[in-house]
């Protein structure tokens, strides 16, 4: 009855596309520890390295001793605490909005959120790269879902305009792409979503702590705070911890409450990690040496953002570069199809506030031999 298991992992192994788990050892600061080997990471989220620090991770065990290492139920049953609600109102106030609502995962707050938003009568209007959060969001939702092309303005206002018959139209985008490390042009959206009564929704997963002049996201980049109907994003990467939110009005955050399935059934974050994404946002706003340190990194790579890829089009090659560089002591990942289009694979580095000048220089000087120019 199994037998296609077998099949498809021989697929996918004769296509270069098999996946397999890389177990880290150890880590300290910018390097990791693998089968026994120490790397110089360039694949970590972890933007502003708070994973790793004193405050945040003393933080998570003050609210372990306190609370236990579970949550021992849904935030409406008993898996409530006063760290959760504290969390929430942190948010809100670090993206200039009236509520909050945290859920376990980005991913979570993502399907939650789109699915319980519009139905049958409406439209979700994406960019083609957006998430996968958002896409599968947009599958299990009944609404009709319409793509523009990346970052294409012109094709959005044309889905615009002749998406008048549906009650709702939702326009979803990341705000720094995960794969591409570009920024969606917010402003053109929010002026089109005005002029054609669409709601609008971003994920800020990856900008959240990198982009913007106190770290605060996309809206504070573009100058647009408080525009945006609905703003996503993630404590798993800049903040250092795990979860997923959203912020916005108070009837919103009050109708996801009541509405969003990945929130009602579902145990609820841990408090330590609440304990911890709070401490980390308190960094980010008393110390900005932080956000420093990687917009210094960001430039030493000549990057405006800390996603920085290169397209090496063929899987096999782009997993050969990635297995080299990890020979000379560089973790790399290697991204190949379906987490990116067919013949656009690449290989995606990350720049960290914790990067050194000289680990930058060794990977540049890597890059440079093992891809000629």
């Amino acid at each position: 009855m199994l037998e296609f298991i077998e099949q498809e992992l021989a697929a996918l192994k004769q296509a270069n596309l098999y996946r397999s788990l890389k177990t880290i050892e150890k880590i300290e600061g910018s390097k990791i520890v693998i089968d026994g080997k120490e790397l110089v990471n360039f694949c970590s989220n972890d933007y502003l390295g708070l994973s790793q620090h004193p405050k945040v991770k003393e933080r998570a065990i003050e609210a372990i001793k306190e609370f236990g290492t579970g949550s021992r139920a849904s935030r409406l049953v008993c898996g409530n605490t006063i760290l959760h609600e504290q969390l929430e109102k942190k948010i809100a106030q670090f993206k200039g909005r009236e509520s909050a609502i945290v859920f376990p995962t980005g991913y979570m707050a993502n399907v939650g959120t789109i699915t319980s938003l519009v139905g049958e009568n409406d439209t979700i209007i994406i960019d083609r790269l957006n998430h996968a959060s958002i896409i599968d969001a947009c599958r299990l939702a009944k609404a009709k879902l319409q793509v523009y092309g990346h970052r294409d303005i012109v094709t959005l206002e044309a889905i615009l305009k002749r998406s008048a018959k549906f009650a709702k139209r939702l326009i979803v985008t990341d705000s720094l792409f995960s794969m591409d490390g570009d920024i969606a042009p917010l402003p053109d959206i929010i002026k089109l979503a005005k002029e054609y009564n669409a709601i609008t929704m971003i994920d800020e997963a990856h900008s959240t702590g990198t982009l913007g002049k106190n770290g605060r996201g996309a809206e504070e980049h573009f100058n647009t705070e408080e525009q945006t109907d609905i703003v996503m994003g993630t404590l798993s990467k800049a903040i250092g911890s795990l979860g997923g939110f959203v912020a916005g009005s108070k009837p919103l955050i009050d109708y996801l409450r009541n509405k969003a399935r990945s929130f009602i059934y579902t145990t609820a974050l841990p408090p330590a990690s609440c304990a911890a994404s709070l401490a980390a946002f308190e960094i980010i706003e008393s110390d900005d040496s932080f956000l420093a340190s990687l917009k210094h990194n960001e430039k030493l790579l000549k990057a405006d953002t800390p996603i920085i890829p290169i397209i090496t089009h063929d899987a096999e090659r782009t997993i050969t570069i990635a297995r080299q560089l990890f020979e000379r002591g560089l973790f790399v990942s290697g991204i190949r199809p379906p987490t990116v289009p067919e013949g656009e694979s690449r290989l995606r580095i990350t720049v960290t506030a914790q990067h050194s000048k000289e680990e930058i220089e060794c990977l540049v000087s890597s890059l440079r031999q093992l891809i000629p120019a």
